[in-house]
C-alpha cells in the first residue's frame, strides 16, 4: 500500500500551524519560510523539515498539533502491549508509513496516535478499512517509533527474522555482518535507540548481550534505567551497525575497541562516543551521548553556591599556579573546567587542553588528543605544550609523579594550569600528589587552590514535596543550626515525587555541590609537614571552608536535592 500523503503548504490547518509555532516562541516567520523553502524544494513535509532543521522538538511539535486541533497527546504507557484485534483491516506497512498506531476502542470510537493528526487521508483510510469511527490522539514520533519496535521488531521484513537467526552461526564472517548491519530495519532500530536517547536526554546508552535477551539500558541523572530491548537474534547487527557508525572493526570481537559517532539526530549535530568489550554472550557496548545543546557551561546553572562560583572566578583569574578538581568518575570534574576555560577563552589569551578523550569541542580553544599508542601522553604532550607558550593549559587529568612534575615546572614559568585527580576531598588531593612523590615545597609553590565535587540529582520542581522534617533528623545532621534557619522554627524538607516532566522518578537533571580549599600559611606549613590530610581538611574548615556534606545538607534545606541523595553522594559517616 503506498504510504499516506505528507502535509502540504495546502493542507487546512498548516497555516494555523505555523502561526501556533511562531506565537508560542518556538519559531519566528523566517525560520518558518526557510523550512517552507526545504520543503517545497524537495518535495519534503514541512513537520519533518521543522524537525530535521532543530528549530523545534517532537515534543513541542506534538504539543502544537495538541493545542491547534484540541487533542490529548499520548503518555508512552498507553501504547498497547500487541496491535488491537479490532484493527484487522489495517496493514503493519500502513500504519508504519501513515505514523499512525490504533490504542483501542474507548466509547465505541477507535483511538489512533497519530504522528500527523493535519493528515486528512489517515482518519478516512482507517475508518473505511476498519468500519468504525475514528479518533485521533497526536503521538510523540519517537515514542511511536519505540511502540512499532516493540509490537514488530524486524520492521515488516520478511528476510530480517531468518537472517537475524542466522547470526550465531556466521559470526566469524565479517561480510555477513556487514550485510545484516546494512538491512533497512536494523539500521531504523539502531538510529531509533539513539533517537530515543538524544530525545529523553539520556548520558549513556548501554547494549548488553545475555545468554537468553538483550538488555538496552539508558542512564538519566546518573541512574541506568531498562528500555523495551529488540530480540536476542538481532544482537550481532545491532552490535555490528554501531560499530559500522563507528568505523570500528567488526571482525574483531576478541579486544575492546573505541571510536565515535557524529550524526545528525532530530536536527542536531551529536557526537557519540563508542566503547566496546568483549564478554561471556557477546560484545558490550556502551554509547556516550556527547550532545552540546544540553549542556549548560554555567556555574550558576550547574548549581554551584555564589561563594563558589566568586571563588572559582578568582582562583582562574590569577596568572600562574595550579588549580585542581578533584571527585570520582562522573562527578563533573571536566564539566567544571569546561566552564572556566569559556570564561578564559578571549583573544588575548591563548588556551590549550590535553584530554582523554575530549568530551566536546570548545570554539576558540586549542584542544588535543592523548595518544599512548604512538607516545602521546600527558607529560610528553604538555611538554610540548609549553614551547607554544600558552597562557592556560588544561591537562585532562594528573596520573603519575611524571606529569605532576611537568605541571608544577609550567606553573613555576608563569602558566595556569588546571587539572583532574581522582580523590575523595579536596585536603585528600595534597595527600595524593605527596605520595606520588611531588616535593611539599612545590606544592606550596604552586598550589592556588583545591576544588571537591559531587553531583546529586536535582528534585523535579513541578512535582516536589515539602514536609517537616523529624527531630531525630534535625539534630543528628543539625539542620536547625544551619545559614538562614530561625531558631526554634520548624525545619522543612523537599521529597520526590514523579510526574510526567521526570519520568515518574521525582527528579529532573544534576547539579553539583563542591567545597574550595585554599591554601593560607597554616595550610602551607601542614604541608610542608608532612601532615595527614584530615589535619588539612580542619585547618581549612577553620579557614572559612564550607565542605561538600555542608554544601549538601544547604542545597536539601533549598529545595533542590534531598538529604538521601547528599549522603548517597558523598558516601558520608554520618
Amino acid at each position: 500500500m503506498a504510504a499516506a500523503p505528507q502535509i502540504t503548504r495546502e493542507v487546512p490547518g498548516l497555516a494555523d500551524l505555523t502561526a501556533l509555532l511562531v506565537a508560542r516562541g518556538h519559531c519566528d516567520e523566517r525560520a518558518i519560510d526557510r523550512a517552507r523553502r526545504v520543503a517545497e524544494d524537495g518535495d519534503l513535509a514541512l513537520d519533518g523539515v521543522l524537525l530535521q532543521l532543530g528549530l523545534l522538538t517532537e515534543r513541542e511539535l506534538a504539543a502544537a498539533f495538541a493545542e491547534l486541533l484540541g487533542l490529548r497527546v499520548v503518555t508512552p504507557d498507553r501504547y498497547p502491549i500487541e496491535i488491537p484485534p479490532e484493527t484487522d483491516g489495517l496493514s503493519f506497512r500502513f500504519l508504519r508509513d501513515s505514523r499512525a498506531l490504533p490504542l483501542g476502542v474507548e466509547d465505541g470510537a477507535l483511538v489512533v496516535a497519530a504522528a500527523n493528526p493535519l493528515d486528512p487521508f489517515l482518519a478516512n483510510a482507517t475508518a473505511a478499512a476498519t468500519g468504525q469511527p475514528i479518533r485521533l490522539e497526536v503521538a510523540v514520533p519517537i515514542e511511536l517509533e519505540a511502540a512499532f519496535a516493540r509490537l514488530h521488531p524486524e520492521g515488516g521484513s520478511p528476510s530480517t527474522a531468518e537472517e537475524g537467526g542466522q547470526a550465531e552461526t556466521s559470526d566469524d564472517d565479517s561480510e555477513r555482518l556487514k550485510d545484516l548491519a546494512s538491512e533497512a530495519p536494523v539500521i531504523r532500530l539502531v538510529n531509533q535507540i539513539i533517537a530515543r536517547a538524544v530525545e529523553t536526554r539520556a548520558s549513556d546508552i548501554h547494549i548488553e548481550p545475555f545468554e537468553d535477551r538483550l538488555r538496552i539500558r539508558y542512564r538519566y541523572d546518573g541512574l541506568l534505567h531498562e528500555a523495551e530491548a529488540p530480540p536476542s537474534r538481532l544482537t550481532a547487527a545491532i552490535t555490528s551497525r554501531i560499530k559500522i557508525m563507528a568505523r570500528l572493526d567488526i571482525a574483531e570481537r576478541r579486544l575492546p575497541q573505541d571510536g565515535r559517532i557524529k550524526l545528525a539526530v532530530r536536527g542536531q549535530e551529536i557526537d557519540f562516543r563508542v566503547a566496546t568489550i568483549p564478554s561471556l554472550h557477546g560484545e558490550t557496548v556502551v554509547l556516550r551521548v556527547l550532545d552540546r545543546s544540553v549542556v549548560d557551561l554555567d556555574y550558576n546553572k550547574l548549581g554551584l553556591s555564589a561563594p563558589m562560583i566568586d571563588i572559582l572566578t578568582r582562583t582562574m583569574a590569577l596568572p600562574n599556579g595550579i588549580m585542581l578538581v578533584t571527585g570520582p568518575t562522573g562527578s563533573g570534574k571536566t564539566t567544571t573546567l569546561y566552564t572556566g576555560l569559556l570564561a578564559l577563552n578571549s583573544v588575548e589569551r591563548k588556551v590549550v587542553t590535553i584530554e582523554d578523550p575530549i568530551e566536546y569541542r570548545l570554539a576558540g580553544i586549542t584542544q588535543i588528543q592523548v595518544k599512548p599508542q604512538i607516545g602521546l601522553d600527558f607529560a610528553s604532550l604538555l611538554r610540548s605544550i609549553l614551547r607554544h607558550n600558552p597562557n592556560v593549559i588544561m591537562v585532562g587529568e594528573i596520573r603519575d609523579l611524571e606529569t605532576a612534575q611537568v605541571a608544577v615546572q609550567a606553573a613555576l614559568t608563569g602558566h595556569l594550569v588546571l587539572s583532574t585527580l581522582h580523590t575523595n576531598s579536596a585536603a585528600a588531593s595534597i595527600s595524593r600528589l605527596r605520595n606520588m612523590g611531588l616535593e611539599g615545597y612545590l606544592l606550596n609553590a604552586v598550589l592556588r587552590g583545591v576544588m571537591a565535587q559531587r553531583l546529586v540529582r536535582r528534585l523535579c520542581m513541578q512535582c516536589r514535596r515539602a514536609e517537616v522534617a523529624p527531630d531525630e533528623l534535625v539534630q543528628r545532621f543539625g539542620l536547625d543550626r544551619r545559614p538562614g534557619q530561625t531558631p526554634g522554627a520548624p525545619v522543612t524538607l523537599w521529597h520526590p515525587v514523579g510526574c510526567p516532566n521526570c519520568r515518574q522518578t521525582g527528579f529532573s537533571g544534576r547539579l553539583a555541590i563542591a567545597e574550595f580549599l585554599e591554601p593560607n600559611a597554616n595550610i602551607e606549613k601542614l604541608i610542608f609537614s608532612h601532615a595527614e590530610h584530615a589535619e588539612i581538611e580542619r585547618a581549612a574548615v577553620e579557614a572559612g571552608m564550607v565542605t561538600m556534606f555542608d554544601a549538601g545538607l544547604d542545597a536539601a534545606l533549598a529545595g533542590t536535592t534531598t538529604i538521601e541523595e547528599v549522603v548517597q553522594s558523598i558516601r558520608a559517616e554520618v
